[in-house]
């Protein structure tokens, strides 16, 4: 999963090389911290959340055989 996170963020973003997910997990859930250059979080995020949300639905939709939820965080 954090492969596919690193995947469609660097190839949305200006420097690939700053991309970073950092990964969490607890008892229920699995949370991907994406990280990317101060200037490109907008790129990541898009108009209105669009990019963001498209991004999660398709983590999520990969993440459909465990049954941990997944969380796709943007860190700013």
């Amino acid at each position: 999963m954090k492969e596919l996170i690193l995947v469609i963020a660097k190839a949305l973003v200006d420097h690939p090389e700053d991309v970073r997910v950092h990964e969490r997990e607890d008892e229920r859930s699995t949370i991907y911290e994406l990280s990317v250059h101060p200037s490109d979080v907008g790129k990541i995020i898009g108009k209105q959340g669009r990019i963001a949300k498209a991004m999660r639905t398709v983590v999520n939709s990969a993440a459909t055989k465990s049954n941990k939820r997944v969380i796709v965080d943007i860190q700013s």
